[in-house]
């Protein structure tokens, strides 16, 4: 009963960590907290077992349910207690993976001691090989992050903020760049050395409109970490107030929002568009429209690049075209190798979302808007260096 109690608390606390399926979907209830199911680089899920080694912290994080000030049951598992029930769960054939988390209980590194001796003894007592994800705590010792990167698939340390001054609205303990920038660099540090070390790289967390961020705000950081940190993705959370903090009285952040950073993040990371680019989406305040995918507004905002001939285009320019993604954009490159697309049906069969992407393509047939291209100019502006990760996170 005592395991199933820590269980129960340590698995709910640990529902403020996003490791799975972006947008609005992450947010529907699941009868087992404990078990989350996280997609896979190469398509499909895994169901992990989602947990806190303790939710006992120090750290003032006012978004935060395990906050220092917050008066509620604090709980913490024993590393051979947790790896234990971890096996119970597998052995049964309920998870097939570790997400392991904690609250900082009284340091940083002590704490991150006993969660990778969990994961030692999963590894070793017990053989496990499976996927585990192992959160990376902030300010804890290079020694513990490089034994984490030798244990995990992946590892991950939160940002929650994209600035200083941001972070500094939400935390007065935390520093962004000696207890959260350095242990990502140490992490590349560590794969540039020996590539077999958390092989699924590492990721990070922002919390969404907990400290009045904007979307330029995030992007621009996100955008700097894949640069100069070799960060394989970032997750938005999207706020949401907890009772008994200092933002309980805050709105939670529209889920949509999140949404649409996981679309303009998927432009940078998988469509390899610059972040000036996707800075096209972005309105006056710097937000991403709520109303229009983030991709549709950008080709809005570049009439002059439209419409591309699908026979001709490259795969650059094909990416440009709403409704045409990488799959889709690569089919078409391969079939016309062979022949001519010459109707909707053909780009359907390419799964093409040919809704979308009619009023921006051309083949032939359709002479007409071939005529009115022609007397729309290509404007190009002249490449800015992308902004540092230093120059992001202090503006």
């Amino acid at each position: 009963m005592e395991v199933e109690d820590k269980l129960k608390a340590l698995s709910a606390a640990a529902q403020f960590d996003i490791c799975g399926y972006s947008g609005v979907r992450d947010f529907v209830p699941s009868p087992r907290r404990f078990i989350h199911r996280a997609a896979l680089p190469g398509g499909g899920s895994i169901c992990l077992f989602k947990v806190l080694l303790t939710n006992v912290c120090m750290n003032d994080c006012a978004y935060c349910v395990n906050r220092v000030a917050r008066d509620f049951p604090r709980r913490a598992f024993q590393p051979e207690e947790l790896a234990r029930a971890f096996m119970q769960l597998y052995e049964r054939r309920m998870v097939r993976g570790l997400f392991l988390s904690s609250g900082v209980a009284d340091n940083p590194t002590r704490t991150m001691e006993a969660m990778v001796k969990t994961v030692e003894i999963l590894r070793y007592r017990y053989g496990f090989k499976g996927y585990i994800h192992l959160k990376i705590l902030p300010g804890a010792s290079f020694d513990c992050v490089a034994e984490g990167c030798k244990l995990a698939d992946r590892v991950s340390v939160n940002m929650e903020a994209p600035t200083v001054q941001h972070l500094a609205r939400l935390s007065k303990r935390k520093d962004l760049y000696r207890n959260i920038v350095e242990p990502m660099r140490w992490v590349k540090k560590l794969k540039a050395a020996d590539e077999r070390l958390a092989p699924s790289g590492q990721t990070t967390q922002f919390v969404v409109g907990a400290a009045g961020e904007s979307d330029l705000d995030l992007l621009r950081t996100t955008s700097a970490l894949y640069r100069e940190v070799e960060l394989r993705r970032a997750y938005f959370s999207p706020f949401r107030p907890v009772s008994n903090s200092p933002l309980e009285g805050r709105p939670p952040a529209n889920p949509l929002r999140a949404h649409r950073l996981y679309q303009s993040d998927w432009l940078l990371r998988i469509y390899g568009f610059p972040l000036k680019e996707v800075e096209l989406a972005l309105g006056k305040k710097g937000e991403l429209s709520l109303q229009k995918d983030p991709k549709l507004v950008i080709a809005e905002n570049q009439p002059w690049l439209f419409p591309v001939d699908v026979n001709r285009a490259s795969y650059e320019e094909l990416l440009r075209v709403p409704g045409i993604g990488p799959v889709s954009a690569q089919r078409i490159a391969e079939a016309r190798r062979e022949h001519s697309i010459d109707s909707m049906l053909s780009l359907r069969k390419m799964r093409v979302v040919t809704s979308r992407a009619a009023p921006y393509i051309w083949f032939q047939g359709m002479l007409e808007w071939e005529k009115q291209a022609s007397f729309i100019p290509h404007l190009e502006e002249p490449e800015e260096p992308a902004p540092s990760l230093a120059q992001v996170l202090s503006p």
